[in-house]
């Protein structure tokens, strides 16, 4: 009882951090105000979890990140709160001052939601002819007056949620659910008050069969999984945005580049091993190249109710995630699945 009284405790500091605000789809474009200023804890304010949390990563400290708003956010809204990893080799204004004024409009966003953790192993491919061929696609989309989901602060939360050194899973998923009120940039998950998607909803299935005593979704039929990200679960899609209502619609424009990418960097980085979750052969393609001697990979067909019953229900990749992680992390490296956390306490 102490432990989840614990665990909740620091859900709550840990979410409230990150919750992300509405803004123009135009903050995809604009340059940031001003010279951006490099990372600065501060102990006084933090709301990143203890290093004796379960939120903690067991590689040490977790850093903040700079919240500069006024060119990306409207400004009556703010930027998503602070994370926690360290960049001790990256000066990001640095890095900023040598852009081109054009590459400073098309990487706005990048520049001042991407957390620092991740924009410091990106900086590179963030730059390359095909990333920036993507930003511009993405200007002629909102040019045409194209509506984009997830809302713009929303693109990178996965980077907030989880920073590099945090990861321990790694969920992948596919393109962002394309409706009103549904993406807001973690796979599968969905703010309240949407309800939890059918292949979610599938995922409580598996998780109430493998936790029976302990598992609980959240609350009101819900599918928000920023709870998960917060513990250390990098919930992934393999293109970032989409056209409204219009599935794939951003596929094949640059997004898969990037975010293999970010699968590269975790399995180079986090040599003390993740998990990643593959669901489905899109997933187990993306991952064909992980060094399996020091991470695991478990595979399954999709949780869509297309294709679940022909052996995601049986897969119980929860738990042998579990046995996995405390084999190389330690009693205290498992991962709590439980979801029956209230919007409020988990920043929404």
């Amino acid at each position: 009882m102490a432990t989840s009284a614990k665990r909740k405790a620091v859900d709550i500091a840990a979410s409230a951090a990150k919750k992300p605000k509405n803004a123009s789809i135009t903050s995809f474009f604009s340059s940031p105000a001003g010279p951006v200023k490099p990372a600065a804890a501060s102990a006084a304010t933090s709301s990143s979890p203890p290093s004796s949390s379960p939120l903690a990563s067991k590689d040490g400290a977790t850093p903040k990140t700079p919240v500069s708003t006024a060119a990306i956010f409207n400004p009556s809204t703010s930027a998503p709160g602070p994370s926690s990893a360290p960049t001790p080799k990256f000066d990001k204004a640095k890095w900023v001052e040598k852009l081109t004024e054009d590459q400073k409009m098309l990487l706005g966003l990048e520049i001042e939601t991407l957390h620092e953790s991740w924009l410091a192993q990106l900086k590179d491919e963030v730059l390359t002819k095909e990333f920036l061929e993507l930003k511009r696609f993405l200007k002629a989309e909102h040019d045409k007056g194209e509506k984009i989901f997830p809302p713009a602060p929303d693109v990178y939360s996965w980077s907030r949620h989880t920073p590099l050194n945090t990861v321990k899973v790694v969920i992948l998923g596919q393109d962002p659910y394309h409706n009103d009120n549904q993406a807001h940039g973690l796979c599968f998950s969905v703010r309240p008050p949407t309800a939890a998607p059918p292949s979610l909803k599938n995922m409580y299935k598996l998780l109430k069969t493998e936790y029976p005593d302990t598992f609980q979704p959240p609350p009101n039929n819900g599918g928000l999984l920023t709870p998960w990200a917060d513990r250390g679960v990098l919930l992934l899609n393999t293109c970032l945005t989409v056209k409204a209502h219009n599935a794939n619609s951003h596929a094949n424009k640059g997004w898969e580049k990037f975010t293999q990418k970010v699968i590269d960097i975790v399995a180079k980085q986090r040599t003390r091993g993740v998990v990643f979750l593959a669901w489905g052969s899109p997933a187990q393609k993306r991952c064909s190249k992980v060094d399996k001697a020091r991470h695991c990979v478990l595979q399954s067909v999709h949780p869509s109710p297309l294709s679940a019953a022909k052996g995601f229900f049986d897969c119980g990749h929860f738990t042998k995630t579990n046995e996995w992680l405390k084999g190389r992390y330690g009693e205290d490296g498992a991962i709590d699945w439980n979801l029956n956390i209230s919007p409020k306490a988990a920043g929404v």
